[in-house]
Parts: structure tokens; C-alpha cells; sequence
């Protein structure tokens, strides 16, 4: 590059193209920066430090589902027994498969359910604490 009156001018005109060829992307090309997201760690909705409201059910139900606070009962022994699936006994019953499901794992239940289930597996009344050692 030649100085002419203390400014720099290219003496070719192919070098200039090629400066500017190299910056941009080819034509029908575009240019992508990969950035990595910054993931950060959920903040806690209460200033003090609690535990969302959301996350506290959440974690008081799979506590019931591990075994802390639930119910014991017999029911799928009872039903094994039987030789009855979960579906057959939730049909007899007039329930969901999703309510049997629930009480084997020890969620708690109303006594009309009980009840239900007590007939669909063909026990009496009188037998409920075989199966729902919870009262």
C-alpha cells in the first residue's frame, strides 16, 4: 500500500476485494454464531428461601408414592391374588385404573371406594382390615 497525502490507498484493486470477500459469508450462505445458553438455577419464589408452593405438593405426593406418610393396605396382594389385573379389578369395581393404581401405592381413599373394592375382589365388609390396615 502506497501513502498518499498521510492516507493509506491500496495500489491494487484485487486486494481491496479480497479484504472484503473474506469478512462476509459467500452469497446464499449465512453466518452462524454458536452460543451456548446460560442456564441458572431456579430461584425460590418467597424471598426467605421457601420452596414454591407448586414444588411442595409435588413433593408431598411423592412422598406418599415412596412410602412416607402413605397408607398401608393389602389391596395388591389381595388382587394378585385374585389373579385379577388392575384394569379387571378397576371394572368391577366401577373405578379407574388410575384410582387402584393411586391406593396401591398408599393414597388415601373415600370409604364408598373401599367399599367397591371390597365387593369386586369378593370379600365382606367385615374383611376391610385385610385390606385397608389403616383403620
Amino acid at each position: 500500500m502506497e501513502k498518499k497525502n498521510g492516507k493509506q490507498n491500496p495500489t491494487d484493486e484485487g486486494d481491496e476485494k479480497a479484504i472484503t470477500k473474506k469478512s462476509s459469508p459467500p452469497e446464499g450462505e449465512v453466518e452462524v454464531q454458536e452460543t451456548s445458553p446460560e442456564i441458572s438455577p431456579p430461584k425460590p419464589a418467597d424471598g426467605d428461601g421457601e420452596m414454591p408452593k407448586v414444588a411442595k405438593a409435588r413433593s408431598e405426593q411423592s412422598d406418599a408414592a415412596s412410602g412416607k406418610g402413605a397408607i398401608n393396605n393389602n389391596l395388591r396382594h389381595y388382587r394378585i391374588e385374585n389373579m385379577m389385573s388392575k384394569a379387571e379389578l378397576a371394572r368391577k369395581a366401577g373405578l379407574s385404573v388410575l384410582t387402584v393404581a393411586r391406593i396401591e401405592k398408599g393414597y388415601g381413599c373415600r370409604m364408598d371406594t373401599k367399599r367397591k373394592i371390597l365387593k369386586a375382589l369378593g370379600l365382606k365388609l367385615v374383611d376391610r382390615r385385610m385390606v385397608f390396615e389403616d383403620e
